[in-house]
């Protein structure tokens, strides 16, 4: 049994999300790569000081201009152009270096930082509580982990430097302007003013667009991981239909909140080339009449051009940047409020550890709740496995027959209660020491890409070839590998057909290979035919013998030799005994059995 989804799934996110908070993220970012700080302040000093470099280069110009204008009427200083035309080439040659240098440095810091975002990422999802993947689905977990890092990399590979050079340049500028002419320079001001303040109202409308972007993003990835991933399932119930139509809102969502955002990211270009042109035009006609009435040289409109270009076009980058930032910030907030939810307790100070498992359990007095939920699934379950008992866990669907294994798993704590292995309580042990003593075979059979005999040994070492062929003869599994192209080392992929009763028996025979002292079986024969079955059962209670097992089914049929069956029902046990007293005392078990076998 487990919690419905709710919260930030595609099927329960809410419509009006609020904007990110882009001071507060940007200082988490910005801490979180502290360690970098110094090399990007050095590759952003390199940007700065290529910057100021280029900045040289149009009071060049504009002796250069003079030297030509006059040369026309008398005699051209060749001398003093190749002096000139010398440090234009060395400016904006170091100026192209350091930009190169501060690329290579950037792209550097950047991927490492995307590598320590999803290290950490993938850390914290082994150490997040069940209760988190119950809550958010795959798809938008897998986006934070790949878009949402990439979002950041590339902001930080790109925005950053370009803010700082855009910065510099249009100080720098500014100041050039200042110091060459002040009636050209407030004439440039006065044209590109608009245009920045129209750029600071776009930026602050659009940010609530970007984060819900980024949020939609996850949600249709969240759709698709559900949908395709069981395809098969929706094709049998025909809800193709309404699958699409369920995409089709969220991908409308999509692009609702991405042609908003770069609609105003759009807007950047068109408008600040205006204000670029219009300054060209602005700076020309001053300049002329300056130049007209002796008050400045030809020269310094020839530089003026250029300082307008310059002026002008860090407010375009900066535009750009800051949208790309805004975008950064819901990509990071999304991050960041993965990596801070709160962990499973750290169990570094326990000491206690089981070493040499006898297989006792018992249940006492245990009580459940999911959290953030009033329900109570488990109501004062009490019971008692002794080793090397077979105890059977059988209800209706619902009854909270996986919920036990879940919370003897710890996959979950109890809310009041205890659970203890040996005499000792499970929450005084470490989680890895409870689940180190069980082998499971849950009802999903897990398959990964690899060889088969990786499936079968996985996590588990030191297991001979002997070992492994042993197990699948056990399931009737060996000769269907023989059958494969490369026997046990084939790689088990798309091209590699297997049928769900097949994928079963190696999760089954996975579980034999383990070798633990109690076993959890959650409907292990659930997905092979009759005589597969057969088989398995008895390698099953060969398996069994001499260990606590805990087995859950629905067919009845299975569970007959087991030593203590558990009737659950609404969170608590109405029935316990054997298959015999159970069926002479006829009450709720013996209902559920005949139910399974009554002829018409």
């Amino acid at each position: 049994m487990h919690q419905p989804r709710h919260g930030r799934g595609p099927h329960g996110r809410g419509k009006d999300e609020k904007p990110t908070a882009f001071k507060e993220t940007w200082q988490k970012l910005l801490k979180y790569f502290r360690q970098y700080w110094w090399v990007m302040i050095l590759a952003l000093a390199c940007s700065a000081i290529g910057s100021i470099l280029t900045l040289v280069g149009p009071d060049k110009l504009s002796e250069l201009t003079d030297i030509i204008t006059q040369g026309i009427m008398t005699e051209i200083d060749m001398n003093a152009i190749r002096k000139i035309g010398f440090t234009l080439v060395t400016l904006y040659g170091v100026a192209a270096a350091l930009s190169l240098i501060q690329g290579f440095v950037m792209a550097t810091i950047t991927q490492k930082i995307s590598k320590s975002l999803r290290r950490d990422l993938s850390q914290k999802i082994n150490d997040l509580p069940i209760s988190y993947f119950d809550n958010n689905t795959t798809g938008d977990i897998l986006s934070r982990v790949t878009n949402d890092v990439d979002t950041i990399a590339q902001s930080l590979n790109q925005s950053v430097s370009t803010l700082v050079t855009s910065i510099t340049t249009l100080i720098g500028s500014l100041v050039m302007m200042l110091l060459t002419n002040i009636t050209m320079t407030v004439t440039a001001i006065l044209a590109t003013l608009a245009g920045f303040g129209l750029m600071m109202l776009i930026m602050s409308r659009s940010q609530q667009f970007f984060s819900k972007q980024q949020k939609d993003l996850g949600a249709i990835n969240g759709h698709i991981e559900e949908i395709y991933s069981n395809h098969s399932t929706v094709k049998v119930y025909n809800g193709s239909r309404e699958a699409m139509t369920r995409f089709k809102e969220i991908n409308r969502n999509l692009r609702d909140s991405g042609f908003k955002a770069q609609s105003l990211s759009g807007l950047m270009m068109p408008i600040m080339g205006f204000i670029g042109n219009f300054g060209y035009v602005a700076v020309c006609i001053v300049g002329a009449m300056l130049a007209i009435n002796g008050k400045i040289t030809f020269g310094v409109i020839v530089a003026f051009i250029m300082y307008v270009r310059y002026f002008t076009q860090p407010l375009s980058q900066l535009a750009q940047a800051g949208q790309s930032l805004q975008s950064t910030a819901a990509a990071a907030e999304r991050v960041f409020e993965m990596l801070e939810t709160p962990e499973m307790a750290d169990e570094s100070h326990k000491t206690k550890a089981i070493t040499d498992i006898h297989g006792d359990v018992s249940f006492e007095n245990v009580r459940f709740s999911y959290p953030n939920s009033d329900k109570t699934v488990i109501n004062n379950f009490s019971a008692e496995a002794k080793a090397g008992q077979k105890i059977a866990i059988v209800g209706p669907t619902g009854a909270g027959k996986t919920t036990i294994i879940n919370l003897l798993m710890r996959f979950y704590e109890v809310t009041s209660g205890s659970i203890k292995i040996d005499g000792i309580p499970t929450s005084e042990l470490t989680r890895e020491n409870v689940r180190d003593q069980f082998s499971m075979v849950l009802q999903d059979s897990w398959i990964f890409n690899g060889t088969v005999k990786e499936n079968l040994v996985y996590s588990i070492p030191n297991i001979s070839d002997e070992q492994v062929i042993e197990a699948s003869k056990a399931v009737g599994l060996h000769h269907f590998i023989t059958t494969l192209p490369q026997g046990y080392d084939t790689v088990l992929n798309d091209q590699v057909s297997l049928s769900e009763g097949q994928k079963q028996q190696i999760t089954i025979a996975r579980a034999m290979i383990a070798d633990k002292q109690m076993l959890i079986l959650d409907e292990a024969t659930s997905s092979v035919d009759t005589r597969t079955e057969l088989q398995i059962q008895n390698a099953m209670d060969l398996l069994m013998k001499g260990r606590t097992s805990f087995i859950i089914a629905h067919r009845l049929s299975t569970i007959k030799n087991a030593d203590l069956i558990l009737v659950m029902k609404d969170g608590d046990i109405i029935e316990s005994g054997t298959h015999d007293n159970l069926l002479t005392e006829g009450q709720f078990y013996a209902q559920l059995y005949n139910s399974q076998f009554e002829v018409a």
